[in-house]
């Protein structure tokens, strides 16, 4: 698929299957997806651009070099919220601003509840984190929101991904680039992702 990348590192093969069995308790399961969402988000930003600057070790002068661009991390709530931690033990720097989104269980749309975006951008990347790209619905939203608001770097995060989600983000917003750990098989009558891992937000908070 053009424009997605699932990892092939074994650190996240291995992990994935962690997080996908049953079995995991909350606790693990958090920690799993903190790790997850670090690695992942490695791969995602290796094109951030830099500058080059001038710095004194202690034994000589020489060149090395800044992130030029400042990224906001922008966790789809809740489930998001799990991806933060791992993500800022990269770039402590990072802005955070949440965006509210939940899916309504009759139509499988998603509803926006929160926004507290600043009336200008502050950020010049981001990085929209969600463990589960499933029908796309929350995702296409949530880019329409950023792009309003006017960022045009913009990358999809995430854990796990459909193929209907890929095509339906994808047949909107064709520029972002989706980073996951792995593609799944399909959705489910439910719209839940198979074989998936449940519900991350229930599984992360043990609700």
């Amino acid at each position: 698929m053009k424009n997605v990348f699932p990892s092939t590192h074994p650190l996240v093969r291995h992990k994935l299957t962690r997080l996908r069995d049953q079995n995991t308790e909350p606790k693990k399961f958090r920690e799993l997806v903190r790790e997850l969402a670090a690695l992942l988000t490695y791969e995602a930003t290796a094109d951030l651009a830099t500058q080059r600057v001038r710095i004194q070790t202690p034994m000589a002068e020489t060149e090395g070099e800044d992130l030029q661009e400042k990224i906001g991390l922008i966790p789809i709530l809740r489930a998001g919220l799990g991806m933060v931690e791992g993500v800022w033990e990269l770039m402590p720097s990072a802005e955070v601003w949440h965006i509210g989104m939940y899916r309504d269980e009759r139509t499988l749309k998603p509803v926006a509840y929160y926004n507290k975006l600043p009336v200008q951008p502050t950020v010049a990347v981001c990085l929209i984190l969600d463990p589960m790209l499933a029908t796309g619905g929350s995702a296409v939203a949530t880019v329409d929101i950023l792009k309003q608001w006017g960022v045009t770097k913009i990358k999809f995060v995430g854990l796990i991904a459909a193929p209907e989600g890929i095509q339906r983000l994808h047949s909107e917003h064709p520029d972002i680039p989706v980073h996951i750990a792995a593609i799944d098989e399909r959705l489910n009558e439910h719209g839940y992702i198979v074989p998936g891992l449940g519900d991350a937000g229930d599984r992360l908070f043990g609700t």
